[in-house]
């Protein structure tokens, strides 16, 4: 895999200068914004996507409502075991940084001196993107754009070849498909115990939710009472 890097004429690297070389023709303050967003920011705009996911779920609750929640708790596991299952990937593959390799990249990110095969943001935020798609397609498409967004934003950033990208992508999706219906068949029945519960029902859902839900159920007992008095007095 380091052979990748080592010829200028490769695919791989000569998209690395021409998306990297847009670094080098903004502005400052552009790179600055950039660096933040492929850092942290995108990371952090799932977290808060898959958490406004999780708020909607639960307000709207439902006789589907622990397997929903159960498919958004997945969404953080599989990003965390993507990462898990890269450790032994990128110290057998052992790709160095492009930046140590060739000349003239601009890199905005400072102390990157770990492997490079596979990125471990396009990997966490791919695995989430794809978890929440699962879970509710809505969300699921901003999600994996975001994450396509990460991936571009780390080739810009200097960091990264754009096959250490394509790699965490296909890592990301094949943790979250695949690993996803074992995880279902465990998450499912432990959210559902949940709901029942006093002390954790908040979390599947709302209480708002759980009111109109014996609301219904209250007004049909009514009903059935009504009926059954109605029936007692033509008697």
């Amino acid at each position: 895999m380091a052979g990748l890097a080592e010829s200028g004429s490769n695919p791989d690297v000569d998209l690395l200068y021409d998306i990297n070389g847009l670094a080098k023709d903004a502005p400052h303050w552009f790179d600055r914004v950039m660096e933040y967003v492929g850092e942290y920011g995108l990371l952090l705009a799932l977290v808060l996507l898959v958490v406004w996911c999780w708020w909607s779920v639960r307000r709207r609750g439902g006789q589907d409502a622990a397997a929903s929640v159960a498919a958004l708790v997945w969404a953080p596991l599989a990003a965390g075991i993507a990462v898990l299952v890269n450790v032994p990937i990128r110290g057998f593959v052992a790709r160095p940084r492009p930046f140590t390799d060739h000349q003239g990249l601009d890199v905005l990110v400072q102390g990157k001196n770990d492997y490079s095969f596979v990125s471990d943001h396009a990997t966490l935020t791919m695995a989430l993107g794809v978890a929440l798609f699962v879970a509710n397609r809505r969300f699921g498409l901003v999600g994996i754009g975001l994450a396509l967004l990460e991936g571009f934003c780390r080739v810009y950033m200097g960091v990264h070849y754009p096959t250490d990208v394509v790699g965490g992508f296909a890592l990301g999706t094949a943790v979250a498909l695949l690993l996803s219906p074992v995880a279902m068949a465990l998450l499912t029945p432990l959210l559902t115990m949940v709901e029942r519960s006093r002390w954790g029902g908040w979390f599947v859902r709302a209480r708002r939710a759980e009111t109109g839900q014996g609301a219904v159920l209250s007004g049909a007992r009514d009903e059935e009472q009504a009926c059954a008095e109605e029936r007692d007095l033509a008697a």
